[in-house]
């Protein structure tokens, strides 16, 4: 049979008491103490920081910095943004800033929003830029290097050539413009000018779009280049430069087949 527990060996568990959660049985009162002080004071910390940032007057907008305009104005764009000045920094939604100035302003084609502690908001601007121009009225519509008719303005600006749509609504001419639409006859023709050579660019006066396959330009000087489609624009790039050197006195240049450039006149 065996021996019950000893007097002793029963007061030592009474001394000991109901087990507890095993955290506290690992720390003893000072550590509990102390853990207890930091937890307090993590708390008091973040409500802190909290505090600064969205309650406090020391982190809030109070000035809005534009750069990289050209045409626009930088009131143009602090308009069109509408940052909430007096707001804290923190809370300020950068996309819908963005949105904003997209939907206002078409000549924008970039803008990064930022922040910049601990009072502003920066706005950094990429304008679009014109490469071809379409008569509108008494005014001229820009198209950028995608396309995209953004803006009209009452004066040509240099550098852009007039984009000429002759397009009708019969023979071949009305084929494509059916199966390919005015929108994608006009990247066509930004294409083809990012293609040409820089000088013919800047000697370029007018873009002309009569189909797909049908594209030329009229120089400054009066000559003429059939460029036909905006396909192989590096090759016809290479055969124009080679042939205006080869043949200076000539009026017109043919490279729609740049494997086999011609010219005529003289």
């Amino acid at each position: 049979m065996a021996a019950g527990a000893s007097t002793a060996e029963r007061g030592a568990v009474r001394r000991q008491g109901p087990p507890g959660p095993p955290l506290l049985r690992r720390l003893g009162p000072r550590r509990l103490r102390l853990a207890l002080a930091l937890a307090v004071a993590a708390v008091l910390l973040a409500a802190g920081g909290a505090w600064v940032l969205y309650g406090s007057s020391w982190l809030r907008v109070e000035r809005v910095a534009v750069s990289g305009t050209d045409v626009l104005t930088p009131d143009q764009v602090r308009d069109a943004a509408r940052v909430p000045v007096g707001s804290p920094l923190v809370s300020i939604d950068t996309d819908a800033i963005r949105s904003r100035l997209e939907r206002a302003l078409p000549r924008v084609d970039e803008v990064d929003v930022s922040r910049s502690w601990p009072h502003g908001v920066v706005l950094k601007v990429t304008e679009r830029v014109p490469v071809l121009l379409i008569r509108h009225g008494a005014g001229y519509t820009e198209v950028d290097d995608e396309g995209v008719r953004f803006a009209t303005v009452p004066q040509p600006p240099e550098g852009a050539p007039l984009l000429e749509l002759a397009l009708s609504n019969s023979g071949s001419t009305a084929a494509s413009l059916r199966r390919f639409g005015e929108d994608r006859l006009v990247r066509e023709a930004v294409r083809a000018a990012g293609s040409l050579p820089s000088a013919v660019l800047k000697s370029t006066k007018t873009v002309k779009v009569r189909s797909y396959d049908d594209i030329s330009l009229d120089l400054a000087d009066g000559r003429t280049v059939s460029w036909g489609s905006s396909e192989k624009g590096a090759a016809k790039s290479r055969a124009l430069s080679a042939l205006m050197k080869a043949q200076p006195d000539a009026r017109h240049f043919d490279v729609s087949v740049p494997t086999a450039p011609a010219s005529a006149g003289s």
